[in-house]
């Protein structure tokens, strides 16, 4: 399965996307911030960034900067749910800037497995069929 690197700010949102991811197989790095994060990757990298976009220290813009720059064949899905301005300007942004995928907030667990699913399997990691046993 891939390792996953999860950026968001609200614990309550993360803990529900890494309970989800490590359901399908996927180990998975969570981080607060987009400091963390950048750190995070660059000590282990990953093959999947799901990452917030309004987030305190580094936002999710600055980390797809980085990121993209560091590694410029990685798979990113950008999430939002607004801030000041609405999330689809956010995400339209986050598209512009290389995610592959844009999730607004709220998004169903199948929403999102199947964005991660599309671009595992696009870049030749198969994406689960089923869930592993518990």
């Amino acid at each position: 399965m891939a390792r996953i690197l999860l950026i968001d700010d609200d614990d309550s949102v993360r803990t529900v996307l890494l309970l989800t991811l490590k359901h399908f197989g996927h180990t998975v790095v969570e981080a607060r911030n987009g400091s963390e994060g950048i750190e995070l990757f660059r000590h282990g990298g990953a093959d999947l960034l799901i990452t917030d976009i309004v987030m305190p220290e580094k936002d999710g813009l600055e980390v797809l900067m980085n990121l993209k720059r560091a590694q410029p064949s990685l798979k990113i899905i950008a999430i939002s749910g607004g801030g000041r301005n609405s999330a689809h300007d956010y995400l339209q942004i986050a598209r512009l800037m290389g995610a592959a995928k844009v999730l607004e907030k709220p998004f169903t667990s199948e929403v999102l497995m199947g964005a991660v699913n599309e671009l595992l399997s696009s870049g030749g990691t198969p994406p689960p069929s089923t869930p592993p046993a518990a």
